[in-house]
């Protein structure tokens, strides 16, 4: 028997859509039977979308559990706070701040420029030996938001590797310059480095200098479960407010942690489920506050040293 085009396009037609009160359903025929297996991997691809269903999260390498790709801040009952210190070390001011953390037991975060370890290693030595944490916050504290992928990943592998040849513990987040930074990149770290972004819930803009006391109150009033503070062991000033600073925070209940300790703290796990909207998010350059969806530039980003 022939078997004619318009006989293979109604078997087709048949296999994949309602099959008509003509045809009989009672004892398919061999050749019905061979167009269905022929078929069938043709219409495999036609299976429900899968938008909106939960998929498995990715641990990145460092990390006991999933994370977000970036922090503002966690979501806590617990009455705690991470305080960070940027674009150390300093010859002078750091070791001024450790002492004044040693005397409270208070463990802090130092995101270190790589520019500026180079003068002074063994302070990252004496920051691991103390309990501190230290993040990458690049070699030369430019913005991140101009760079290609690949000048992004070199700068911060760079300064990974100081990082770890100055106190042999290395990196599990990263802070970047001004707060500048772009969504695809913050993916990307994530990606390749295990690197969350770390960001703040308060900034006193101590790199303006506004005076020892407004420092101080901008931090403390700021304050909040589950907060990140931010300030630079950069300036004397800003190290010259810490021993309020520190002191009117620990009488407020607030107890201090590490960055990763704050993470591992989370009450609300990361956003796992992925739909059309969220994956055909543009990498737009926008002006938002520290948590938007694209590119963060805070104003320390305009005019920071």
């Amino acid at each position: 028997m022939r078997l004619t085009l318009p006989t293979v396009l109604l078997g087709a037609t048949l296999t994949s859509c309602q099959v008509p009160s003509f045809v009989s359903r009672d004892t398919p025929s061999s050749l019905a039977s061979e167009i269905r297996v022929t078929l069938k991997p043709m219409v495999a691809g036609l299976e429900a979308p899968t938008w909106g269903q939960e998929m498995a999260p990715s641990v990145p390498e460092g990390w006991t559990g999933p994370i977000e790709d970036t922090y503002t801040h966690i979501r806590t009952s617990r009455n705690v706070v991470a305080i960070t210190f940027d674009d150390g070390p300093h010859g002078e001011n750091t070791p001024r701040l450790l002492d004044m953390l040693k005397a409270r037991n208070i463990k802090a975060t130092f995101y270190v420029v790589g520019d500026m370890i180079k003068y002074h290693p063994e302070l990252l030595a004496r920051m691991i030996a103390e309990g501190h944490e230290i993040g990458n916050h690049t070699v030369k504290h430019n913005s991140l938001a101009r760079m290609s992928d690949e000048s992004l990943l070199t700068e911060l592998r760079a300064c990974h590797e100081q990082i770890v040849a100055a106190c042999g513990v290395p990196p599990k987040t990263m802070r970047p310059p001004g707060g500048a930074i772009k969504k695809s990149q913050k993916e990307l770290m994530l990606k390749e480095l295990g690197y969350p972004t770390i960001l703040w819930s308060v900034d006193p803009l101590d790199w303006k200098r506004p005076g020892v006391d407004v420092v101080t109150s901008r931090i403390v009033n700021g304050a909040h479960p589950g907060g990140i503070l931010l300030a630079h062991d950069l300036h004397k000033s800003t190290v010259d407010a810490m021993p309020a600073t520190l002191d009117q925070l620990l009488a407020k209940g607030f107890e201090f942690v590490t960055i990763s300790q704050l993470i591992a703290m989370d009450e609300k796990p990361p956003e796992l489920t992925k739909t059309p909207e969220t994956l055909t998010k543009s990498s737009k350059v926008s002006t938002d506050s520290p948590s938007s969806d694209t590119m963060t530039i805070s104003n320390q980003a305009k005019s920071a040293p």
